[in-house]
């Protein structure tokens, strides 16, 4: 079940809307694991959820730098029993020349779905073997 989220584009409403600290961004970028880990579980805090997922990147088609090109995309998945990020680099792909604002943006929202499943089902096989 999807309870609600928020599209923050800017570190204010990063910080704002999710509590993503200062000194995180100040630190790390906005694009990067930290930031997205403190996404997740901000937007867990705003809206009440069990899962939490962040994502922050760079989809393109502008915007990349020679650290962090179009393709990074960080997602984290959050819930009370444990965390994960990943970091897509979606530019070390085969067809990244074939990708597009539109198909980063998708393969990041197939990938998230894909973490909080796997998230949860290692924790739920978990908590099945330990009963």
């Amino acid at each position: 079940m999807f309870f609600g989220g928020a599209v923050t584009y800017t570190e204010e409403l990063k910080m704002k809307l999710l509590g993503v600290k200062k000194e995180t961004l100040e630190k790390y970028t906005v694009y990067s694991r930290e930031t997205a880990l403190e996404m997740s579980r901000g937007v867990r805090e705003l809206t009440g959820a069990d899962v939490g997922v962040g994502i922050t990147g760079i989809a393109g088609p502008d915007g990349g730098t020679d650290d962090k090109p179009v393709g990074t995309v960080y997602i984290a998945v959050s819930c009370d029993k444990g965390e994960t990020v990943e970091n897509l680099a979606l530019y070390n792909e085969e067809f990244y020349e074939k990708l597009d604002r539109r198909s980063i943006r998708e393969l990041t929202v197939l990938r998230s779905l894909q973490m909080i499943y796997g998230l949860l089902t290692e924790k739920y096989d978990a908590e099945r073997n330990d009963a």
